[in-house]
């Protein structure tokens, strides 16, 4: 009886860990559940955390760490089965795919809720040898927190070798606002200052530095920028 008991608590404890790490997960964001998916994650840690207990200590009953482990399997099972045969209910547990760039220029609404920086993002496409934010038509972080990004078109890579091309030194984006403050050092070691920044601007109508989400400049002297919340209604639905 007593062995009935526990047993049931031990389900019970399943069944609210779980959901409870899920919502946890969730809220976490994109960047802390690395390539898995989050339940996916989340069941390979409680499974690892239930195994490891039992082997650390000798005084779990066996029975109960079985149980858990084939609770969470059917769980899991179950939880994928919902997935499959209901697309609102796999939304409601699972990132979805976010566009945090377009145009050439950042999404800042968009990065806030996938809690992503400019420097997560910058690093990215750089691990894609992309160099210029300018350069990209559309980015999205996917579900597992990597970057898909597509270049603008004129912009995609050709294999120099077969079209007979010089090579061509590419540009690089040096950040010189980054979330509406000015980054003097950068700025001034690009040989320019405030004033000059100002008048970029102001070519567009804009006259205060923290309506720029971030701007760069590149060693060619291009000169780019994001404005706070711009243009979202004009981004494409990116959904599964």
């Amino acid at each position: 009886m007593d062995i009935l008991l526990e047993s049931v608590k031990v389900l019970g404890r399943i069944a609210t860990i779980l959901p409870l790490l899920l919502a946890i997960g969730l809220y976490m964001g994109k960047r802390s559940m690395g390539e898995l998916p989050v339940f996916d994650f989340l069941v390979v840690l409680v499974l690892g955390s239930v195994v490891g207990a039992d082997i650390a200590d000798p005084k779990i009953n066996h029975i109960h760490t079985v149980i858990a482990m084939i609770a969470i399997a059917i769980l899991h099972r179950l939880i994928t089965y919902l997935k499959l045969n209901s697309p609102r209910f796999g939304r409601m547990i699972t990132f979805q795919p976010t566009v945090v760039i377009y145009n050439g220029r950042f999404v800042d609404k968009n990065m806030k809720k996938v809690k992503f920086s400019i420097d997560n993002i910058i690093q990215l496409l750089r691990e894609k040898n992309i160099f210029t934010v300018k350069d990209v038509e559309i980015a999205v972080v996917e579900a597992n927190g990597r970057i898909s990004a597509k270049l603008k078109t004129g912009k995609e890579w050709v294999t120099k070798e077969e079209f007979g091309l010089r090579p061509v030194q590419g540009e690089y984006d040096i950040p010189v606002i980054l979330d509406g403050y000015v980054q003097v050092d950068l700025l001034n070691r690009m040989g320019r200052d405030e004033n000059w920044l100002r008048q970029q601007l102001a070519k567009d109508n804009i006259t205060n530095f923290q309506d720029i989400f971030y701007a760069a400049l590149t060693p060619g002297g291009t000169f780019l920028y994001s404005q706070r919340d711009g243009k979202s209604s004009q981004i494409p639905p990116i959904d599964h």
